[in-house]
Protein backbone atom coordinates (compact mmCIF):
# COMPACT_ATOMS: atom_id res chain seq x y z
CA UNK A 1 0.00 0.00 0.00
CA UNK A 2 2.98 2.35 0.86
CA UNK A 3 4.38 1.84 -2.55
CA UNK A 4 1.10 2.85 -4.50
CA UNK A 5 0.79 6.37 -2.27
CA UNK A 6 4.60 6.38 -3.60
CA UNK A 7 3.94 6.80 -7.21
CA UNK A 8 1.48 10.05 -6.19
CA UNK A 9 4.28 11.77 -5.03
CA UNK A 10 6.79 14.18 -6.08
CA UNK A 11 10.38 13.03 -6.95
CA UNK A 12 13.04 12.83 -9.15
CA UNK A 13 14.33 9.21 -8.59
CA UNK A 14 15.04 7.51 -11.63
CA UNK A 15 14.64 3.25 -11.32
CA UNK A 16 16.59 0.97 -13.88
CA UNK A 17 19.18 1.26 -16.57
CA UNK A 18 16.40 2.40 -19.31
CA UNK A 19 15.40 5.84 -17.45
CA UNK A 20 18.79 6.31 -16.02
CA UNK A 21 20.38 5.72 -19.85
CA UNK A 22 17.52 8.05 -20.96
CA UNK A 23 18.74 11.23 -18.84
CA UNK A 24 22.41 10.61 -19.66
CA UNK A 25 20.93 10.97 -23.06
CA UNK A 26 19.14 13.78 -22.94
CA UNK A 27 21.54 15.66 -20.86
CA UNK A 28 24.40 14.45 -23.11
CA UNK A 29 22.23 16.20 -26.08
CA UNK A 30 21.72 19.36 -23.84
CA UNK A 31 18.27 18.39 -23.93
CA UNK A 32 17.27 18.72 -20.73
CA UNK A 33 18.33 21.18 -17.08
CA UNK A 34 17.74 17.93 -15.03
CA UNK A 35 21.64 16.38 -13.29
CA UNK A 36 22.40 13.19 -12.40
CA UNK A 37 23.09 13.61 -8.14
CA UNK A 38 24.12 10.43 -6.95
CA UNK A 39 23.80 7.17 -8.74
CA UNK A 40 23.13 4.10 -5.89
CA UNK A 41 23.97 0.34 -6.84
CA UNK A 42 23.10 -2.94 -5.11
CA UNK A 43 26.63 -3.96 -3.93
CA UNK A 44 25.26 -7.76 -4.45
CA UNK A 45 24.93 -7.23 -7.95
CA UNK A 46 28.68 -6.34 -9.02
CA UNK A 47 29.12 -8.72 -11.05
CA UNK A 48 26.15 -9.18 -12.72
CA UNK A 49 26.22 -6.05 -13.68
CA UNK A 50 29.50 -5.00 -14.26
CA UNK A 51 28.62 -3.66 -17.78
CA UNK A 52 26.47 -0.97 -16.42
CA UNK A 53 28.90 -0.14 -13.46
CA UNK A 54 31.29 0.85 -16.16
CA UNK A 55 29.03 2.45 -18.26
CA UNK A 56 28.05 4.71 -15.40
CA UNK A 57 31.66 4.59 -14.27
CA UNK A 58 32.65 6.37 -17.87
CA UNK A 59 29.85 9.14 -17.36
CA UNK A 60 30.18 9.76 -13.54
CA UNK A 61 33.11 11.97 -14.18
CA UNK A 62 32.18 13.58 -17.22
CA UNK A 63 28.73 14.62 -15.86
CA UNK A 64 29.72 15.26 -11.92
CA UNK A 65 28.02 12.33 -9.92
CA UNK A 66 28.80 10.03 -7.73
CA UNK A 67 28.10 6.49 -7.90
CA UNK A 68 27.46 4.33 -4.27
CA UNK A 69 27.05 0.78 -3.56
CA UNK A 70 24.58 -0.22 -0.78
CA UNK A 71 22.46 -3.26 -0.02
CA UNK A 72 19.51 -3.96 -2.14
CA UNK A 73 17.00 -2.89 0.97
CA UNK A 74 18.37 0.28 0.87
CA UNK A 75 17.39 0.38 -2.65
CA UNK A 76 14.21 -1.08 -2.13
CA UNK A 77 13.19 1.42 0.33
CA UNK A 78 13.62 4.30 -1.87
CA UNK A 79 12.63 2.43 -5.08
CA UNK A 80 8.53 2.78 -6.04
CA UNK A 81 8.86 -0.55 -8.63
CA UNK A 82 10.55 -3.41 -8.20
CA UNK A 83 12.02 -3.44 -11.28
CA UNK A 84 15.00 -1.25 -10.81
CA UNK A 85 17.44 -4.14 -11.09
CA UNK A 86 19.00 -3.21 -8.27
CA UNK A 87 20.52 0.53 -9.78
CA UNK A 88 18.40 3.89 -9.28
CA UNK A 89 19.53 7.50 -9.32
CA UNK A 90 18.63 10.58 -7.51
CA UNK A 91 18.10 13.39 -10.00
CA UNK A 92 17.37 17.29 -9.83
CA UNK A 93 14.48 18.74 -11.05
CA UNK A 94 13.81 18.93 -15.14
CA UNK A 95 12.65 22.65 -15.97
CA UNK A 96 9.48 22.47 -18.74
CA UNK A 97 9.06 25.36 -20.00
CA UNK A 98 5.93 27.01 -21.55
CA UNK A 99 4.89 26.35 -24.45
CA UNK A 100 5.63 29.31 -27.32
CA UNK A 101 5.31 30.04 -30.76
CA UNK A 102 8.93 29.51 -31.13
CA UNK A 103 8.98 26.31 -30.07
CA UNK A 104 7.21 24.74 -32.26
CA UNK A 105 8.20 23.10 -36.05
CA UNK A 106 6.48 24.10 -38.88
CA UNK A 107 5.47 20.52 -39.95
CA UNK A 108 5.28 18.27 -37.16
CA UNK A 109 3.43 16.40 -34.83
CA UNK A 110 2.34 17.25 -31.08
CA UNK A 111 -0.10 15.96 -28.68
CA UNK A 112 -1.92 16.69 -25.42
CA UNK A 113 -3.16 14.29 -23.17
CA UNK A 114 -5.88 15.80 -20.78
CA UNK A 115 -7.78 13.98 -17.81
CA UNK A 116 -5.25 11.45 -17.61
CA UNK A 117 -5.74 9.92 -14.02
CA UNK A 118 -2.83 7.95 -13.36
CA UNK A 119 1.22 8.38 -13.63
CA UNK A 120 1.64 4.80 -15.32
CA UNK A 121 -1.28 5.68 -18.21
CA UNK A 122 0.45 8.84 -18.71
CA UNK A 123 4.12 7.18 -19.50
CA UNK A 124 2.82 4.10 -21.76
CA UNK A 125 0.66 6.90 -23.97
CA UNK A 126 4.32 8.46 -23.87
CA UNK A 127 6.54 6.00 -24.84
CA UNK A 128 3.93 4.98 -28.08
CA UNK A 129 3.70 8.63 -28.94
CA UNK A 130 7.87 8.82 -28.64
CA UNK A 131 7.89 5.78 -30.80
CA UNK A 132 5.88 5.96 -33.23
CA UNK A 133 7.68 9.76 -33.87
CA UNK A 134 5.73 12.52 -31.87
CA UNK A 135 7.98 15.96 -32.08
CA UNK A 136 6.29 16.83 -28.10
CA UNK A 137 3.50 16.69 -25.86
CA UNK A 138 1.92 19.51 -24.35
CA UNK A 139 1.48 19.27 -20.52
CA UNK A 140 -1.32 20.92 -18.79
CA UNK A 141 -0.28 23.14 -16.07
CA UNK A 142 -1.34 20.29 -13.20
CA UNK A 143 0.83 17.29 -15.23
CA UNK A 144 2.29 13.90 -14.03
CA UNK A 145 5.53 15.14 -14.34
CA UNK A 146 6.27 15.65 -10.86
CA UNK A 147 6.51 11.88 -10.29
CA UNK A 148 9.10 12.23 -13.27
CA UNK A 149 10.57 8.82 -12.12
CA UNK A 150 7.51 6.57 -12.31
CA UNK A 151 6.63 8.42 -15.91
CA UNK A 152 10.54 7.67 -16.84
CA UNK A 153 9.80 3.97 -15.89
CA UNK A 154 6.73 3.14 -17.68
CA UNK A 155 7.79 5.24 -20.98
CA UNK A 156 10.62 3.17 -20.94
CA UNK A 157 12.66 6.43 -20.61
CA UNK A 158 11.32 8.14 -23.38
CA UNK A 159 9.72 10.86 -21.24
CA UNK A 160 12.93 12.11 -20.47
CA UNK A 161 13.95 12.35 -24.70
CA UNK A 162 10.60 13.92 -25.94
CA UNK A 163 10.27 17.71 -26.11
CA UNK A 164 7.75 18.68 -23.35
CA UNK A 165 5.99 22.40 -23.18
CA UNK A 166 3.25 23.82 -20.71
CA UNK A 167 0.10 25.69 -21.37
CA UNK A 168 -3.78 25.74 -20.68
CA UNK A 169 -5.07 23.31 -23.38
CA UNK A 170 -7.41 25.84 -24.80
CA UNK A 171 -3.81 28.53 -25.12
CA UNK A 172 -2.22 25.29 -26.74
CA UNK A 173 -5.01 24.70 -29.54
CA UNK A 174 -5.34 28.69 -30.21
CA UNK A 175 -1.41 28.70 -30.59
CA UNK A 176 -1.22 25.78 -32.40
CA UNK A 177 -4.07 27.03 -35.09
CA UNK A 178 -2.13 30.36 -35.62
CA UNK A 179 0.41 28.50 -37.11
CA UNK A 180 -1.42 26.79 -39.14
CA UNK A 181 -1.66 23.30 -37.40
CA UNK A 182 -4.60 21.40 -37.63
CA UNK A 183 -6.60 20.57 -34.49
CA UNK A 184 -7.89 17.44 -33.78
CA UNK A 185 -9.95 15.50 -30.75
CA UNK A 186 -10.41 12.26 -29.90
CA UNK A 187 -14.32 11.72 -29.10
CA UNK A 188 -17.24 9.69 -30.64
CA UNK A 189 -20.45 12.28 -31.19
CA UNK A 190 -19.97 14.23 -34.70
CA UNK A 191 -17.06 12.49 -35.77
CA UNK A 192 -15.29 10.80 -38.80
CA UNK A 193 -12.85 7.48 -38.28
CA UNK A 194 -9.61 7.29 -37.57
CA UNK A 195 -8.82 5.25 -40.47
CA UNK A 196 -10.42 7.84 -43.11
CA UNK A 197 -9.19 11.32 -41.81
CA UNK A 198 -6.93 13.73 -43.21
CA UNK A 199 -3.71 13.20 -40.85
CA UNK A 200 -1.19 14.90 -42.82
CA UNK A 201 0.93 17.46 -40.89
CA UNK A 202 1.08 19.59 -39.24
CA UNK A 203 -1.04 18.22 -36.73
CA UNK A 204 -2.11 18.98 -33.06
CA UNK A 205 -3.74 15.59 -31.11
CA UNK A 206 -5.80 15.85 -28.76
CA UNK A 207 -6.21 12.40 -26.37
CA UNK A 208 -8.57 12.70 -23.32
CA UNK A 209 -8.66 9.96 -20.12
CA UNK A 210 -11.01 7.17 -20.55
CA UNK A 211 -12.55 8.90 -17.39
CA UNK A 212 -12.84 12.28 -17.92
CA UNK A 213 -12.52 12.78 -21.45
CA UNK A 214 -11.78 16.38 -23.36
CA UNK A 215 -13.13 19.38 -21.51
CA UNK A 216 -16.03 20.83 -24.17
CA UNK A 217 -14.24 23.99 -24.43
CA UNK A 218 -11.22 22.09 -26.38
CA UNK A 219 -13.58 19.69 -28.61
CA UNK A 220 -15.20 23.12 -29.61
CA UNK A 221 -11.52 24.40 -31.10
CA UNK A 222 -11.26 21.46 -32.64
CA UNK A 223 -10.89 20.89 -36.82
CA UNK A 224 -12.32 17.88 -36.64
CA UNK A 225 -13.24 14.85 -34.37
CA UNK A 226 -11.80 11.33 -34.77
CA UNK A 227 -13.01 8.17 -33.54
CA UNK A 228 -10.89 5.07 -33.27
CA UNK A 229 -13.53 2.21 -34.94
CA UNK A 230 -13.65 -1.08 -33.17
CA UNK A 231 -13.53 -4.69 -34.98
CA UNK A 232 -16.34 -5.75 -32.72
CA UNK A 233 -19.66 -4.83 -30.80
CA UNK A 234 -17.43 -3.29 -28.07
CA UNK A 235 -19.16 -0.40 -26.18
CA UNK A 236 -16.46 0.63 -23.40
CA UNK A 237 -13.57 2.62 -23.84
CA UNK A 238 -9.92 2.19 -24.94
CA UNK A 239 -7.00 3.13 -21.95
CA UNK A 240 -5.49 6.01 -22.84
CA UNK A 241 -2.24 4.53 -23.72
CA UNK A 242 -3.64 2.01 -26.47
CA UNK A 243 -5.71 5.14 -27.57
CA UNK A 244 -2.81 7.11 -28.09
CA UNK A 245 -0.25 3.86 -29.59
CA UNK A 246 -3.61 3.71 -32.29
CA UNK A 247 -3.80 6.92 -33.15
CA UNK A 248 0.01 7.99 -32.65
CA UNK A 249 0.92 4.81 -34.97
CA UNK A 250 -1.99 5.51 -37.53
CA UNK A 251 -0.73 8.80 -38.08
CA UNK A 252 2.78 7.60 -38.66
CA UNK A 253 1.50 5.27 -41.10
CA UNK A 254 -0.10 8.26 -43.12
CA UNK A 255 3.03 10.52 -43.56
CA UNK A 256 5.64 7.97 -43.59
CA UNK A 257 5.76 8.01 -47.32
CA UNK A 258 5.30 11.79 -47.99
Amino acid sequence: MQKETNKMTESDLMEGMSSISAVIKAIEAGHTDRRILTVYVDSAKKSSKRREISFLSRKASALGFNIEFCDEATISEFAVGSSHGGIIAFCSARTIPTLTKEDIKPYGVYYLLEGVEDPYNFGYAVRSIYAAGGDGIILTPRNWMGVAGVVARSSAGSSELIDMFVAEPEDAADIFKQLGYKVICAGIRDSVSLFDADLSYPLFVVLGGEKRGISRALLDKADEIVRIDYGTDFNGSLSTAAASAVFAFEIYRSNRKK
